[in-house]
């Protein structure tokens, strides 16, 4: 009986080890689960929703509810200008569509210079800024940078006329923004066009500028570039500075001679001709 209880004792002492090597391992898989979840959770990037278009847009093109679906977006990676619903893109509701202001490829976040507001049409007014007006000016090949302006670059404007009775060209505008180039507002058109007309977007005050020296003389444009951050200072050349003459002033004092005679006792100077 003894043996056959010992034996019985080492079997239940074996079980029991048996079931805590176990019950630890057990643990030890659950916290290793735990702890991966908690990883995994950590790892997960914040989202929101933004609108996009479902297809392929181009300018002046309509944008109704059809063409616009909702995506999740990194939250941190949000463009600035978009639209996260479709009633902020939208407010008037879907029979007040926005037009198309720039190109946009299928899946592209929608952003407010993308678009007009609702229910505008992609034209010159959609683009002006608060305060601004569009004054147009006519050019050539040569005076429209040789037909390689689109709307949305930034020119120096020049006048060349006719002052204090000699030719000067001036800068009267710099850095001043591109809206049309003739009747196309279109920024995406990369194809060269000779520029008959352009529409410059500027201040009342530019505007009366530009429209007497338009009227004045001629007007030329010459292209910024797109990088350039640096604003034009006062630019003037005439005919002088053109060709490098420099203004000589000469000051010859005149050569004037005297002989002096005594006249009782006054002692007067006679201005006589100079012989060297």
């Amino acid at each position: 009986m003894r043996l056959v209880f010992g034996l019985v004792l080492l079997l239940g002492i074996g079980l029991a080890g048996t079931a805590v090597y176990m019950a630890r391992d057990f643990f030890a898989q659950q916290q290793a689960q735990l702890a991966e979840a908690e990883a995994a959770k950590a790892a997960i990037v914040p989202t929101e929703y933004v609108m996009v278009v479902n297809k392929q847009m181009r300018y002046g093109q309509k944008l109704t509810t059809q063409d616009v679906k909702a995506v999740l977006w990194p939250t941190a990676a949000i463009p600035s200008g978009a639209f996260t619903s479709a009633d902020d893109l939208f407010p008037e509701g879907s029979d007040v569509p926005r037009a198309i202001l720039r190109a946009m490829e299928t899946d592209e976040a929608i952003l407010a210079v993308k678009v007009t507001d609702p229910g505008e049409d992609a034209g010159v007014s959609s683009r002006l800024a608060p305060g601004m007006r569009a004054f147009t000016i006519k050019t050539d090949v040569t005076t429209g940078v040789s037909g390689f302006l689109r709307p949305g670059d930034r020119v120096d404007v020049y006048w060349t006329g006719s002052l204090n009775g000699g030719n000067v060209t001036q800068l009267i505008q710099p850095k001043v923004r591109l809206i049309a180039i003739n009747q196309s507002a279109d920024e995406d058109n990369n194809a060269p066009v000779v520029a008959r007309t352009v529409t410059l977007e500027v201040s009342p005050t530019e505007a009366a500028k530009l429209a007497q020296a338009q009227s004045t003389g001629r007007l030329s444009l010459s292209l910024v570039g797109a990088d350039d951050e640096e604003v034009a200072q006062e630019v003037k050349v005439n005919q002088r500075d053109l060709l490098g003459i420099q203004a000589q002033v000469q000051q010859e004092a005149a050569k004037r001679c005297f002989v002096r005679r005594r006249q009782g006792e006054e002692i007067i100077s006679i201005e006589i001709p100079c012989t060297n």
